[in-house]
């Protein structure tokens, strides 16, 4: 089973998995047809954290996620006349991670080769893809930078000067290029399928991509600060970084266990609201959440991602034993009231005193245009209205292998094109403080916190589901929503359609980090009466439309008898289930 945001990544997978290969090759391939098909949301020059289980094994984490380049100190920024990591351009960019992540996987427990899983991708670039009406969207809005600053995006995204037409046949054959010489380089080291990987891998970070990038970081352009900036990414920060696994966060619920990526990642924070939540009567009736539902939902949210601003961060003294704890839970749990909360409550575990960024301390910062269109955030408007985000996807095969990944970054909105490459680099680093000694602060080798939050759950120890959603801060947000409407009986599909709903009352990880106190997103499904209980709480609600929030897609295996399940997401018409 295959569940993705993009029906031609789902059918890539699903092709994979027809052909006999595992959920691992399927996954592969998926990842990299999405880098084709929704480049306004990923690109190769992005980032993908993965949570898989092989079949018979615990999970396990494999971060393909790039980190800080060495010449990204805080002085250097701070001595630009920067107070925030631009959310657009040269200087927001981490080394990219989703090549070395997908090799990575493909390498230790993939079976096919690695044309087996490009091929398709490659085929999409060279031969053409219907470009989505909301990629095209993308691009108009940011046409008159593209024209004015970005020429060499102008070039490919608007050939002629022209914007391209929703649903039309598009290509990027330069992207296509790449790919075959990665290819070549990896079929020259001989037959032997991981040697060949191997050298796609050496040939990305220690050849003509790498010297690429180097190149071209070196040139200045125009960032969302409204200013012209080079980069600080090099060859030598591409040759020294490398995918890596690590173990997954498991935190038990009764006969359920979460499986999370650690605080290097906004992860944990589900476990949180569901720490915060347990005691409660969550109820749904007739597939939607109950007024009562969504208020203590949206009030253990604001709980949570105050203790993410507080203590995550790729560091080691992350207090999350104690942050996920029922102990600390039941402390923090007292500060819910029948109403809405319009504070920002970082708690203290183990005694210890939160420390927030001055941005923070000095009050909620408000959303404005910026000075470029260029894009810093691909997740919700303030409004609730969608305006693009990342993907998301999950397969388990009959074997019981299962993955979850979340690739972002790298979309075409975020940086310029480099050329020689058919892609641009992603702007990951603006999730980073300019403030000395937060568990997030910028440092040279250092991962960003980052929103990408893939996840896996296990039943009596097994792994059961897989599941995610793109969506920025609104990611634990929306799997939370899931989760709730399947542990109160819904199925797969169902829990994915019930109505989603997120709080924007705390800071955005994205450029310029603006945040709405006291403001609920909720689609309107969930009725007039729960939107008017909510508002009598105090809750700013918005409505977001019928079908607005959320990309969620999931696949499911029941260990008692192998029955394999999947769903996706029907909001946009574009995510796509599929299995047999």
């Amino acid at each position: 089973m295959v569940g993705s945001t993009h029906w031609l990544a789902s059918s890539a997978a699903m092709a994979v998995l027809e052909d006999g290969g595992n959920a691992f090759d399927a996954a592969v391939a998926a990842g990299f047809v999405l880098q084709v098909v929704e480049p306004h949301l990923n690109g190769p020059g992005g980032e993908v954290p993965i949570i898989f289980a092989a079949a018979g094994s615990a999970p396990r984490v494999l971060c393909g996620q790039g980190v800080a380049p060495a010449g990204a100190s805080i002085e250097h920024y701070t001595s630009l006349g920067l107070d925030l990591v631009p959310g657009s351009g040269l200087l927001a960019a981490t080394v990219p991670g989703a090549w070395d992540g997908w090799l990575t996987l493909l390498r230790d427990h993939g079976t096919k080769s690695l044309r087996d899983v490009l091929d398709r991708a490659i085929g999409y670039a060279r031969d053409g893809f219907p470009l989505l009406s909301k990629a095209v969207d993308t691009i108009s809005l940011v046409s008159d930078l593209f024209r004015d600053h970005w020429t060499t995006s102008a070039a490919q995204w608007m050939p002629g000067g022209v914007l391209p037409k929703p649903g039309g046949l598009f290509r990027n054959p330069k992207l296509a290029d790449t790919w075959e010489w990665l290819l070549a380089a990896a079929e020259a080291a001989g037959s032997d399928r991981e040697a060949q990987i191997e050298a796609a891998r050496r040939a990305w970070s220690q050849g003509f991509v790498a010297a690429q990038i180097d190149e071209f970081c070196r040139s200045e352009f125009r960032d969302d600060t409204g200013r012209d900036h080079a980069g600080v990414l090099t060859g030598a920060d591409m040759a020294s970084w490398e995918a890596s696994y690590e173990d997954a966060l498991v935190v038990d619920f009764d006969e359920w266990s979460l499986v999370k990526a650690g605080a290097w990642t906004q992860g944990p924070v589900l476990a949180q609201q569901l720490r915060l939540l347990e005691g409660y009567d969550l109820s749904y009736v007739d597939g939607k959440p109950t007024g009562e539902t969504v208020h203590l939902a949206i009030e253990a949210a604001k709980l949570a991602f105050a203790d993410r601003e507080a203590w995550y961060g790729d560091v080691p003294d992350v207090p999350l034993e104690t942050l996920l704890s029922r102990s600390y839970a039941s402390e923090r749990r007292a500060l819910i009231t029948d109403s809405a909360s319009f504070e920002l409550r970082p708690g203290s575990p183990d005694g210890r005193e939160p420390l927030l960024p001055k941005h923070i301390i000095g009050g909620p910062s408000v959303l404005v245009s910026d000075p470029t269109g260029a894009i810093g955030e691909p997740t919700v408007a303030r409004s609730g209205v969608t305006r693009g985000d990342t993907v998301h996807v999950d397969v388990v095969d009959r074997w019981g292998n299962m993955v979850s990944a979340t690739p972002s970054g790298g979309w075409l909105q975020s940086s310029p094109t480099i050329p020689s490459l058919g892609f641009c680099l992603g702007s990951r680093a603006q999730m980073f403080w300019l403030d000395q000694g937060l568990p997030n602060s910028l440092a040279p080798g250092k991962r960003p916190r980052i929103t990408l939050s893939p996840s896996m759950a296990l039943r009596d120890g097994l792994p059961a589901l897989a599941f995610g959603t793109p969506g920025g801060d609104q990611q634990d947000q929306w799997q939370l929503g899931f989760w709730l409407a399947h542990r109160a009986g819904l199925n797969l599909q169902e829990a994915i359609d019930s109505p989603m709903w997120h709080s924007n009352a705390f800071p955005s990880s994205f450029y310029p980090r603006a945040w709405t106190p006291g403001e609920l997103v909720i689609e309107s499904r969930a009725g007039a009466d729960v939107l008017a209980a909510l508002r009598a709480r105090g809750h700013q609600v918005v409505d977001a439309g019928e079908w607005t929030l959320g990309r969620m897609s999931a696949v499911a295996r029941d260990s008692s008898d192998g029955l394999l399940r999947a769903g996706a997401n029907p909001r946009g018409a574009q995510g796509y289930a599929v299995g047999r």
